[in-house]
């Protein structure tokens, strides 16, 4: 009944991905399930029954013992010869696995493949199937299949580290998903000239990557593989170990840029949140076709959808704590090297990283990225909400913050020295200038829309927006309508601000640098100050005056070298347009227009104060009481006394002065 002849060496088989072992020492034709029970299909009663999850397996002792030191030890630590049932709830694989390793001990085949060769080589493990006990045990088959047969083999090694996600820890102690990294790894950075362009996540009908045929034939060139064709593969797998095959492919010296895209397309696919709502096509990592869905096997906790964009609403606690993981960790891969990936994706990653509350440390880092490459940014993106119950609707801080890190970044790459030779040096640094300046110009530019859109927030304050407009240096902006015109969009927006406050907000902008459009429209601007829209006037009269005078002094063949002067203003407005000349005379009029009211003013007030002084006189004659205090007669004798003194003096005076002139005379 019970057969000990030794393993044959066809049992030893695997490369066929079949195991199977001569040792039968219970005659079977296989396994039966029976209502939630598997029951091996032989004569012999079972005498151990082993329960796995919710799957019952009624077995027999001698194959296990046999094969596993597990069970042996658990038979001899109960003490119990007749112990009949056993409880394996921590094995890992689950049922599916168990099942593998008991056909394999009662020498029924079972056929490996990369769905279960993870499961089974954990199950192994936890079953202490070692050589041991067995030559040719379960332990050293499975690590042949993963050595030789997986590790060969691009989809393989896809689907057995994307397995090895319900195994933690078993398959990151028994090096399975660092030994698969490294394969994606060394596979995704070879030729792509010789890889057969397909993905895993493709339907059925394409294939992946076959790189046991790569050297049969070789592709046409118009079905060559393109640098990026291991992403779509990748992109399935959990962050985890997504971040372990990015490592081990940075190790292999994969270039920074399509890293870079990878990790775009990797969280595009899990974050459906960083594509905004009504986004351009022409979005970098973007990929519109798998925001939809994530297949069934890239599900992970329930999935990970869930669109953020344009809501402060905080997601469920699980949610949130899945895609706050899954941007730390993006974060932390991100290459160093500058445009590795784009200044929109990072910024939208920030925006997330503010709403989930990433650890400050990360959002600091990712805030310092987005400084590098702040030129690149658009309006849009910079439109963050403040999701930290700050009273303005949009983050000006983060903005603050993010041109800070810009431009102590190009402080440090205009101070840098170079090694290169003197002569290319000179030039390096002179082509090194016009680029910060270039990028200066555009930060300045982007500043001046954002300020725009953010100043019809009636909460903010005055001064985050002279501070913001004034972060950049004066040679930033060679034009300051754009700023003029968030000048003019705050003081829609606050029509409370007192004649201070308005005369502090315009001194931000640089009336010299306004167009004449802009000029124009602040000629006619009620909601600017008064002296503020003479500047303005008078500085586009004067370079409007050189201008002339220049092109005058050319015609005629003058000093080369002319010196541009302000000449007395009737001359400067004999040299205006008749449009400057309206406007000059129109600010002209307006001052003599307010010098007359206060005139007027004036007048009344003294009017009213002899009103009053007379409505006085006919109260006290009107009183009742005739004779008043002693002090009051007093008082009224005492001024009675000072008018007559007065107009004795009044009189006197005169005289005096005459006979002063006539002792003269005399």
């Amino acid at each position: 009944m019970w057969d000990s002849e030794s393993e044959s060496v066809a049992g030893r088989d695997y490369g066929n991905g079949a195991l199977s072992s001569a040792r039968q020492g219970v005659k079977t034709e296989g396994f039966e399930l029976r209502d939630q029970s598997w029951h091996v299909a032989t004569d012999v009663p079972s005498d151990l029954l082993v329960h796995v999850g919710e799957v019952n397996f009624h077995l027999h002792k001698y194959p296990l013992l046999s094969r596993s030191g597990k069970f042996n030890r658990m038979i001899y630590e109960s003490r119990d010869p007749d112990l009949s049932k056993l409880v394996l709830d921590d094995l890992p694989g689950g049922p599916e696995a168990f099942e593998l390793a008991a056909k394999f001990c009662y020498g029924i085949a079972v056929d490996l493949t990369a769905a279960n060769i993870s499961g089974l080589r954990c199950a192994a493990e936890y079953l202490e199937m070692t050589e041991d006990l067995e030559e040719g045990n379960l332990i050293f088959k499975t690590e042949a299949f993963l050595s030789y047969v997986v590790l060969s083999s691009w989809r393989d090694s896809i689907l057995v580290i994307k397995s090895c996600e319900k195994l933690s820890p078993w398959a990151e102690n028994l090096q399975i998903v660092r030994r698969c990294s490294e394969s994606i790894a060394w596979k995704a950075c070879a030729n792509p000239k010789g890889i057969r362009w397909a993905y895993t996540g493709k339907p059925p009908k394409v294939s992946s990557p076959k790189w046991s045929e790569m050297k049969e034939s070789s592709p046409s060139r118009g079905h060559q593989a393109p640098p990026n064709w291991w992403f779509e593969d990748v992109s399935i797998l959990r962050i985890d170990h997504f971040v372990r095959v990015v490592t081990a492919i940075k190790v292999k010296g994969m270039r920074f840029e399509l890293i870079g895209e990878a990790i775009m397309q990797y969280a595009t696919k899990w974050l459906p949140g960083l594509i905004r709502d009504g986004a351009g096509a022409g979005d970098e990592g973007s990929n519109s076709g798998n925001n939809h869905s994530i297949s069934g096997s890239a599900s992970w906790k329930g999935g990970l959808h869930m669109i953020v964009a344009g809501t402060k609403d905080e997601p469920s606690t699980v949610q949130a704590k899945d895609q706050r993981m899954i941007i730390e960790s993006l974060i932390s891969i991100i290459p160093p090297q500058k445009d590795s990936v784009t200044c929109s994706f990072l910024l939208r990653l920030l925006r997330m990283a503010n709403m989930l509350k990433v650890a400050p440390a990360l959002v600091t880092e990712l805030e310092k990225r987005v400084g590098m490459q702040f030129e690149q940014a658009s309006l849009a993106d910079l439109l963050i909400p403040s999701y930290n119950k700050i009273e303005t609707l949009y983050d000006v801080d983060l903005v603050q913050r993010l041109l800070e890190h810009f431009l102590v970044q190009e402080q440090m790459e205009g101070s840098s020295p170079s090694r290169q030779p003197f002569s290319e040096k000179h030039g390096y640094d002179a082509a090194q200038r016009v680029n910060g300046q270039n990028a200066k110009m555009r930060v300045a530019r982007l500043v001046d829309s954002y300020l725009t859109e953010v100043s019809r927030d009636r909460n903010l304050s005055l001064t985050k927006f002279q501070v913001l407009a004034e972060a950049l240096p004066e040679s930033a902006r060679t034009c300051d309508d754009g700023l003029y015109r968030a000048i003019d969009s705050y003081l829609k927006a606050h029509p409370t601000l007192t004649e201070h406050e308005r005369k502090r907000l315009c001194r931000v902008m640089d009336c010299q640098k306004l167009s004449i459009d802009a000029c124009m429209h602040a000629a006619q601007n009620e909601r600017l100050p008064l002296r503020v829209v003479v500047q303005v006037l008078f500085s586009e009269q004067v370079k409007i005056s050189n201008t002339l005078a220049s092109s005058s002094l050319k015609e005629t063949g003058g000093d080369a070298h002319y010196q541009p002067m302000i000449p007395n203003r009737k001359t400067l407005l004999e040299a205006t347009p008749q449009s400057f000349q309206e406007g000059w005379a129109t600010a002209k009029k307006d001052i003599n227009t307010l010098k007359f009211e206060l005139d007027s003013m004036k007048a009344k007030y003294l009017e009213l104060q002899n009103d009053m002084e007379n409505l006085q006189r006919q109260f006290d004659k009107m009183a009742k009481h005739k004779q008043g205090s002693a002090w009051s007669s007093g008082w009224k004798k005492l001024s009675k006394l000072t008018k007559m003194s007065n107009l004795e003096n009044q009189d006197i005076g005169p005289q005096v002065d005459e006979c002063r002139s006539n002792q003269e005379n005399s």
